[in-house]
C-alpha cells in the first residue's frame, strides 16, 4: 500500500502536464503493471517512446521488479472530474477570479454531453482574509441515488495567497440495472400411447402393440327418461283496493264511509281584562310674548 502510494506521487509530479485522470497498478507474484489513463498520450509517450522507456527504468528501480506500462487515452477529457478539477485549479493559479473558471468549466462539459456537473472551490478565494467556500452547479447530480454514474476529483491550487481546494462532480447517466433477457423455457412434447413423438414406429412393432393391447369393449347404455320438474306459476297477490275503490263500495254496498279524523281548533280566548288607559299629558306650549 505504501509503495503503491510513493509510485502515485511520483508519477503524478513527473507527469504533472500529461493530463493523468487515473492510475492503475496490478500486482503480481514478480511484474507490476500500472495503467496510466491521460488526456495526452503524446507527452507521456515522448519522441520515438524514448519517455516510457525512462519512466520504466526509474519505476523498475524503485520497485526491484519487472514494470509493464500501459497508456490508454481518454477520448473526452471534459467527462473526466479529475481533469475538470485540474483545469480550474490551473486557471486559479494564472490569477483568473474563480467564478469565471467554474462557469467555463461547466459549459464546457455540459457540451460534451453531461447530464450534470458541480464544482466547488474553498479557501481564500480572490486573496480575501477569511476563507470562505463556493460552488456552482449546472445540470442535476443526484448524489444521495446509488445507480447514478457519478465521476469525483479534486485537487489544489497553489497560490501567492495559500492553498485553494477544488472539487468536481461529473454525473453522466445510470448504471444499466436491466436484468439479462432468461431463455425461454423448453417445451415439452407430448407422448401418445407410450411412443414418442421424435421417433417412427416400425411396422413390427404396430403388430406387436395392436396384439398386446386388449380389444375395446362395447358398453350399451340404455337412456333413462328424466322427469322434468315443471315449475307452477305463482297465484297473483290481490291489488289492493285504493281510495275511490272503497268509496264506490261503500255507496254501493251499504256502508257507510270511515269518519274524518276531527281536528282540533286552537282555543282562541276573546275574553281579555281591558286594562285602563292612562291619558296623556298635554304638551307644553310655549306663550308668544
Amino acid at each position: 500500500m505504501l509503495e503503491d502510494v510513493r509510485l502515485r506521487r511520483m508519477l503524478m509530479a513527473r507527469l504533472k502536464n500529461a493530463g493523468i485522470a487515473r492510475i492503475e497498478t496490478e500486482r503480481s507474484s514478480s511484474a507490476l503493471t500500472i495503467t496510466l489513463h491521460t488526456a495526452k498520450p503524446g507527452i507521456v509517450i515522448g519522441k520515438g517512446g524514448t519517455s516510457v522507456d525512462q519512466l520504466r527504468d526509474e519505476l523498475e528501480k524503485t520497485t526491484g521488479k519487472r514494470v509493464r506500462v500501459t497508456i490508454q487515452e481518454i477520448k473526452k477529457p471534459e467527462l473526466s472530474a479529475q481533469l475538470v478539477a485540474e483545469n480550474v485549479a490551473a486557471q486559479l493559479e494564472k490569477r483568473i477570479a474563480f467564478r469565471r473558471a467554474i462557469k467555463q468549466s461547466l459549459m464546457k462539459t455540459m457540451r460534451a454531453g453531461a447530464q450534470g456537473v458541480k464544482i466547488r472551490v474553498r479557501g481564500r478565494l480572490g486573496g480575501s482574509e477569511m476563507a470562505r467556500v463556493e460552488w456552482n452547479r449546472e445540470g442535476r447530480v443526484p448524489l444521495h441515488t446509488l445507480k447514478a454514474d457519478i465521476d469525483f476529483g479534486q485537487t489544489e491550487a497553489k497560490t501567492t495567497f495559500g492553498r485553494i481546494g477544488v472539487s468536481a462532480w461529473v454525473y453522466t447517466g445510470n448504471f444499466p440495472t436491466e436484468a439479462p433477457p432468461k431463455p425461454a423455457a423448453a417445451v415439452e412434447e407430448p407422448i401418445d400411447a407410450g411412443i414418442p413423438v421424435g421417433d417412427v414406429p416400425s411396422p413390427l412393432a404396430e403388430l406387436v402393440q395392436a396384439a398386446v393391447a386388449p380389444a375395446p369393449v362395447a358398453v350399451e347404455t340404455v337412456a333413462t327418461p328424466v322427469p322434468v320438474a315443471t315449475a307452477e306459476a305463482p297465484a297473483a297477490k290481490p291489488k289492493r283496493a285504493t281510495r275511490t275503490t272503497k268509496a264506490a263500495s261503500g255507496a254501493d254496498g251499504g256502508e257507510a264511509p270511515a269518519p274524518k279524523r276531527a281536528t282540533r281548533a286552537r282555543a282562541t280566548t276573546t275574553d281579555k281584562p281591558a286594562a285602563p288607559k292612562t291619558p296623556r299629558a298635554p304638551r307644553a306650549t310655549k306663550k308668544k310674548e
